[in-house]
């Protein structure tokens, strides 16, 4: 072939295969076989290969992964994810359009809705036409760099078409549709993998995967929503999305825009009940005001933009037979309940299970094996038992009887006073138990071991090669490279993650340890008081009550964790593999100079995000708090927080203050008195700033969400 046909045929395989893409990942109705799509593909990757010339980022070939990421970078965000009020009130829709009209102050806009994905958020930048750079949400001022995965993703344009701007950002979901979801789960079922749980879970797992290539095997797709762009060209959010679309973005065709309030409740009630002909899930409707002068005019509220709301869909009920009642058992012994259903469709799916919590539900609703119960989804995602027909209820029925021992090892089961839950006392050797906390063990805020997952641990159990997470230490390549689909690349990094898992500090050890009630806060708190895991095991129960936020039940269960022989064993085992059991020197707290105070940030700050802030907070002893109460010693104003929090705090006499004087009494600049702050700007008159507008950042951008 000369070098036309050459292009043709590349051009000609390209189409193809993407459409081929198409019918696989979305339709999951794949139209050629397996083999003859690696053909197709195989002969498209020689032909660039000998044809560089022809080369393009956004080919087939370029979709397959093949990058490992060792740690996700996490990156400021240019311009804030910020999250949406939701209601599920039409007449609260009603109080946001007022709201709307009297702050514009008129009635001639536009509104324009558009369909609630059920996914992952993410926002990606183009440079000159081609990604530069995709985070995830995060905290909505930072989020991880997940460009890699990205990548991968089937219908995401890699280099655009068109007149783009040079330099943009544009926001969107990553999802998974419904038929393809499934797919994928029965060739997980196939191959005896678990499951998932559900499309969006799935695909939000999926983005934080750490080889790429294993990314490229899920069936991702990906819609775009909101585009970020300068230039007076860019004032109109619908017509931003069809310029979007023009240049190649997937965006989706159920958009709508709105003259009248009436309009927007059509829309919301039309797919309300349309929701469910959809290939993937919606739960609900977004609508935002269309003129981005307008969006600036009405600004923000210290969390979300008054320019948008999300309408949530009300969960849906069916009536079907609770036919039994099992008992799962979690990582920390707690007993879960699940009511096993005659099969029944909800909400666009086949519900067989539903959550029943706890004895204290199932009595309430005085639960019986064959009721006619009514099923809801929580939230479009968890089934749940919400009520029974009496009138339907067999004449012989008999109350159900909760379990009395363990289903998975026959220990009795016990339920402490004050508690909801039952749970099985026997987290030596009973092995959900056992199999969740090394799970845990090794998830990312604890040791984070690189190239292991739930799925990696069943292996090692299946195979008897671990029985608990110490025993990860002493496995060997010569065990690991026998494991089912355990190729030599796996197991060198999966025996490599567990290596650098031992420069892990001590605060994540603790908390990897799944002592009951000690979450990620507990364990920093304990660290950095008792500084080593010696010290703490020797810390009587008045010693552990006195730490800030330690309470009588925390102290019980790191007290009875550390009387268990068995623990004792695991933890000179960890000691023995060489891992951090007490904190480094540069570790512990700074100073002890806010040691009682606490603090409450809230805001966007223009040195330090809201998490360094807490993390200095806490370096220097002090607390973080959630909210304002006659109790704050300091709350740390930044941009844009919320007017009612700051009217409560002045209300109550809370000493307000901004982050230059925050830095001003680390250096001991500032004791007790601090100058009040102009609330109209959010700091004090000494530091001659003031905030120009509510709804610019320095660079003169909308902050969007």
């Amino acid at each position: 072939m000369n070098e036309t046909e050459v292009k043709k045929r590349i051009e000609s395989l390209r189409a193809e295969l993407k459409e081929h893409n198409y019918k696989y990942y979305v339709l999951a109705q794949p139209s050629i076989s397996d083999y003859d799509f690696d053909m197709l593909l195989e002969e498209l990757t020689q032909l660039e290969k000998e044809y560089p010339q022809f080369d393009d980022p956004d080919s087939p070939t370029r979709k397959v992964g093949g990058d490992i990421t060792k740690e996700f970078v996490t990156v400021k965000h240019r311009y804030r994810m910020m999250s949406l009020g939701n209601t599920y009130s039409e007449e609260e829709l009603k109080e946001f359009d007022e709201r709307v009209r009297k702050g514009l102050g008129r009635d001639d806009f536009e509104y324009v809705c558009e369909l609630k994905f059920d996914g992952f958020a993410i926002s990606l930048n183009y440079v000159n036409g081609e990604l530069r750079q995709a985070l995830t949400r995060g905290d909505g001022i930072q989020g991880d760099d997940v460009t890699t995965n990205i990548r991968t993703v089937k219908n995401l344009p890699v280099r655009l078409k068109g007149d783009y701007p040079a330099d943009f950002d544009i926001r969107g979901e990553v999802f998974m549709h419904r038929a393809a979801f499934e797919r994928m789960n029965a060739e997980r079922e196939e191959e005896g993998l678990p499951g998932f749980a559900n499309p969006r879970n799935s695909a939000a797992g999926t983005i934080k995967m750490q080889e790429s290539s294993e990314v490229a095997k899920r069936p991702l797709d990906l819609f775009l929503y909101y585009l970020i762009a300068d230039g007076p060209e860019y004032r109109g959010h619908y017509e931003n999305l069809q310029k979007a679309k023009s240049w190649g973005f997937p965006v989706s065709e159920h958009i709508r825009k709105c003259q009248t309030f009436d309009e927007v409740i059509n829309f919301i009630h039309h797919w309300d009940k349309a929701r469910h002909d959809l290939s993937f899930d919606i739960d609900g409707v977004v609508i935002k005001v269309n003129n981005y002068d307008e969006q600036e005019e009405l600004g923000f509220t210290a969390k979300t933009p008054r320019w948008a709301i999300a309408y949530k869909f009300k969960a849906e009920a069916a009536v079907t037979v609770l036919e039994s009642v099992s008992y799962q058992v979690g990582r920390t012994g707690a007993i879960t309940p699940v009511a096993n259903l005659k099969p029944v469709h909800l909400a666009g799916t086949t519900v067989k299970r539903a959550s029943l919590y706890n004895e204290d539900q199932i009595k309430k609703l005085d639960l019986r094996i064959g009721d006619t119960v009514f099923v809801e989804k929580g939230g479009e995602i968890i089934p749940k038992v919400t009520g029974v027909d009496i009138s339907k209820r067999p004449a012989d029925s008999e109350p159900l009887e909760y379990a009395k021992v363990c289903p998975e090892c026959g220990t009795p089961l016990v339920r402490k006073p004050g508690e909801a839950q039952h749970y099985c006392p026997n987290d030596a050797s009973c092995d959900p138990q056992v199999r969740g906390k090394v799970v845990h063990f090794i998830g990312r805020k604890a040791m984070d071991i690189d190239s292991m997952g739930a799925e990696s641990v069943e292996l090692l159990f299946d195979a008897g090669l671990i029985k608990n997470y110490a025993d990860l230490y002493s496995l060997t390549y010569d065990q690991v490279i026998q494991l089912d689909r355990m190729a030599e690349k796996s197991a060198s990094n999966l025996l490599l993650g567990i290596k650098k898992s031992k420069e892990i500090p001590f605060e994540r050890v603790l908390f990897g340890l799944g002592i009951r009630m000690v979450g990620e806060t507990v364990a920093k708190k304990l660290a950095r008081k008792f500084a080593s895991i010696d010290a703490l095991e020797k810390a009587s129960r008045e010693e552990l009550i006195a730490v800030d936020e330690i309470g009588e039940k925390i102290a019980d269960q790191v007290i009875d964790f550390f009387a268990q022989e068995h623990n004792c064993e695991i933890i000179q085992q960890l000691k023995d593999a060489g891992l951090h059991m007490e904190m480094e020197a540069t570790e512990g707290p700074v100073s002890d100079q806010f040691e009682g105070k606490s603090f409450l940030v809230s805001g966007v700050f223009a040195n330090f995000s809201r998490d360094e802030l807490k993390a200095s907070i806490e370096a220097h002893g002090g607390r973080n708090v959630s909210s304002v109460s006659s109790k704050l010693d300091y709350l740390i104003a930044g941009d844009k927080m919320g007017p009612e929090k700051l009217k409560k705090a002045e209300a109550l006499g809370i000493k307000i203050i901004s982050e230059v004087e925050y830095m001003g009494m680390i250096e001991g600049e500032i004791k007790d008195e601090v100058e009040p702050l102009d609330t109209a700007s959010g700091f004090t008159q000494d530091d001659k700033v003031k905030n120009e507008t509510e709804n610019k950042n320095g660079d003169g951008q909308t902050s969007l969400f």
